[in-house]
């Protein structure tokens, strides 16, 4: 496999424009940039080869590109990082206190040390018991004896978090202190719940409870706080719709019991701790069909739950909503930041290997190559503000653990000769986590793979608050893969091996002169007629295509839905190499029936850039010039001002 830059350093730009007449009104405008001279790479192959290795820097440069290319765009902006990472549960912490003082150190270093390490930068910590417990018995901070109560919480206490899990807390603070720190709840206390069992059954449904379970969350909040770890975020109930937990403690919550919670924690954390937030839901992106399957007779499966929960009055006190991997896809996020687009998405759980696991090497390379498809980059290129797996240490038999999971991993393992390994998890968040930091923005890039596997490249970016620019990068398919990365009129070619993830990084760079245009509401039509609105969704991996070999009877029309100035039409045929049109021409209108011509001209790689004179247009038809046996396929179409 070729591991190198294509030519040693090879500076390269998509963005010159190839072979254009324009039209009589208009002329090449060029838009300045100033380079930001190289991007550092770090690489991370399936067969370890590499693991988070950096390779010798590669030069932008302005030279033309055939390839595929990712083109950065860092005036389109989207969510607001708040951080990568994964659990220290009651399990981890027992892990942790295995090793030898020094080893613990040296592995807390290379978990949350930004230099050192790869920077975690969130935890999200159990409230109480989970099923990853090294204790003999589930517990939380409010356990009396059977028949019961404690409404006035007198016994209340953290202690069992003092002796292990606090102190990791306070040291991965000082190692990294922009950490944010999330607590989730597994259940209530039995006393306040159906069955008087940590293990299933519900709050009961009476006010007096729902407010001492709001108190109760409070307490943890301040106490935590009082022991050096503030708390960030707070859910009330971890995955509310898993109503038959395996032995370890679980609370069935229906939407109507979170949202009376949630209106009697709401004022009362507002007072306690301003800076924690409320997420919502804290479960997967679709209701699980083994969760539809045991819902009570008679009652709502409550599949939209997300939705329900953001229609209630409880609302204003929620900041967004949590999500976890074990149902679904990371589509769910757009689908409900579309929705409700002032709330946030944070993603908070994800575990297990994924892929053949017959070897050791089958089980890293499934789980890097699905991990980052899935959550490095479909999680992020879907609004999450977040993206945390859980464990961040078990030993080699995924334990301990009492109850639930037996096949979860973390992004450390402990090994059965004293040993520290590191997992794909530990790769795919730290290509996140140790060049993305908090309060970093997630912006523009053209991205055509997809998280079920499409053998193309898919990425993501982000403007660091430096100002420098993160992009991380996953080739899909098994073979070695060669693009260019366009930022501004500056690009560079790179080639990486089969199912390798990358992050490259460059510092602070002028950009150029341009804006995208929103199209945000445009429509398109085309002949051939089929998926024309895929050419101007923002997103590579849906293509228009002729499905046919070129002809001149072709064309992709854009209604921008109201007339906007145009100074460069991007044409972006996507990772699909060849399916350019060899020769094309743009028209532009304002009514729809009378046309002008824009420019002409031919293209000979995968992007061209169409610079004209700023013209005032509504309509914008990119037609076939020439016959070819290729087919011709339009990805991402973009405008600019």
């Amino acid at each position: 496999m070729n591991w190198q830059v294509i030519g040693g350093t090879v500076a390269a730009s998509a963005l010159a424009l190839s072979g254009v007449t324009v039209g009589a009104d208009a002329a090449r405008v060029p838009a300045p940039f100033h380079s930001p001279g190289s991007a550092r790479v770090w690489v991370t192959t399936p067969d370890r080869a590499e693991l988070l290795h950096e390779r010798a820097p590669v030069a932008f440069g302005s030279a033309d590109s055939k390839l595929t290319t990712i083109t950065v765009d860092p005036d389109t902006k989207y969510q607001t990082m708040d951080g990568f990472g994964a659990a220290i549960t009651d399990s981890s912490a027992a892990v942790f206190y295995r090793l030898s003082a020094a080893e613990r150190e040296k592995t807390l270093r290379s978990l949350f040390d930004t230099k050192q390490g790869i920077g975690v930068s969130f935890l999200r910590q159990p409230v109480g018991s989970s099923d990853f417990t090294a204790a003999a018995a589930h517990y939380t901070y409010d356990d009396v004896a059977a028949g019961q109560t404690d409404f006035a919480l007198r016994h209340f206490t953290i202690a069992h978090d003092q002796t292990q899990v606090l102190p990791l807390l306070r040291r991965a603070k000082q190692l990294n202190p922009a950490l944010k720190v999330m607590a989730s709840p597994w259940s209530p206390p039995a006393w306040m719940k159906t069955g008087d069992s940590l293990v299933g059954g519900r709050l009961k449904d009476d006010p007096a409870v729902y407010n001492a379970y709001a108190h109760y969350l409070v307490k943890f909040v301040k106490a935590y706080a009082a022991a050096g770890v503030p708390v960030d975020f707070l859910s009330v109930q971890n995955e509310p719709q898993n109503r038959t937990p395996g032995g370890y403690p679980g609370t069935d919550m229906p939407v109507r019991q979170e949202a009376a919670v949630v209106e009697a924690l709401g004022p009362l954390l507002h007072a306690a701790s301003p800076r924690t937030k409320i997420l919502g839901y804290d479960h997967n992106w679709t209701t699980h069909p083994g969760d539809v399957g045991n819902t009570p007779p008679g009652e709502d499966p409550e599949t939209d739950y997300p939705y329900q929960l953001l229609s209630t009055p409880a609302a204003k006190w929620i900041a967004g909503t949590a999500y976890h991997c074990y149902s679904g896809s990371a589509a769910a996020q757009s689908a409900l930041q579309k929705a409700f687009p002032e709330k946030g998405i944070w993603f908070t759980e994800c575990s297990g290997s994924h892929g053949a696991t017959d070897t050791p090497e089958q089980v890293f390379k499934g789980t890097l190559t699905w991990h980052a498809r899935n959550l490095a980059l479909g999680v992020t290129r879907n609004w999450g503000k977040s993206v945390v797996n859980w464990n961040i240490a078990l030993d080699s038999t995924g334990g301990p653990h009492l109850g639930g999971c037996g096949t979860c991993t973390g992004l450390v393992t402990l090994q059965a000769d004293g040993t520290v390994s590191t997992d794909a998890e530990y790769y795919t968040i730290g290509h996140l986590s140790k060049f993305v930091k908090p309060g970093a923005v997630r912006i523009g890039s053209t991205s055509y793979g997809t998280t079920g596997w499409n053998g193309q490249l898919m990425d993501t970016a982000f403007r660091n608050p430096d100002g420098s620019t993160a992009l991380v990068v996953h080739n899909e398919n098994d073979d070695p893969r060669s693009f260019a990365v366009a930022v501004g009129d500056q690009s560079f070619e790179y080639t990486l091996p089969g199912g390798a993830l990358a992050t490259f990084t460059w510092p602070r760079a002028g950009g150029s002169k341009l804006s995208p245009i929103s199209l945000a509401g445009a429509t398109a039509t085309a002949v051939p007629a089929a998926d024309a609105a895929l050419a101007i969704d923002a997103d590579g991996s849906t293509l228009w295509q002729s499905k046919a070999a070129q002809a001149t009877d072709q064309y992709l029309q854009v209604d921008l839905g109201t007339a906007k100035t145009i100074r460069r039409v991007a044409l972006d045929s996507g990772g699909n190499l060849g399916d350019y049109a060899a020769a094309w021409k743009l028209s532009y209108s304002n009514d729809g029936t009378t046309w002008r011509p824009l420019a002409t001209g031919t293209s000979d790689g995968q992007v061209t850039n169409v610079d004209v004179t700023p013209t005032r247009a509504r309509y914008v038809r990119i037609a076939s010039n020439s016959t070819s046996d290729h087919w011709w396929t339009l990805a991402d179409v973009r405008f600019y001002n």
